[in-house]
């Protein structure tokens, strides 16, 4: 399950895209949004990774 978490901002940020297509928008428009999605995974990962080396122990 782990190994597949690098796919999630990859489905965010294609959904992302397809959202801003779909109302006219172009990506220097949305250019937040990719940035909100890439910060909230990474603290999501960040998150993760404290965790599993909280448990090792």
């Amino acid at each position: 399950m782990l190994k597949l978490l690098y796919l999630l901002p990859v489905i965010m940020c294609a959904i992302w895209y397809w959202y801003l297509k779909q109302h006219g928008w172009g990506i220097k428009q949305g250019w937040k949004g990719f940035g909100y999605i890439l910060g909230f995974n990474f603290a999501i990962a960040i998150s993760l990774w404290t965790i599993m080396l909280l448990t090792q122990r």
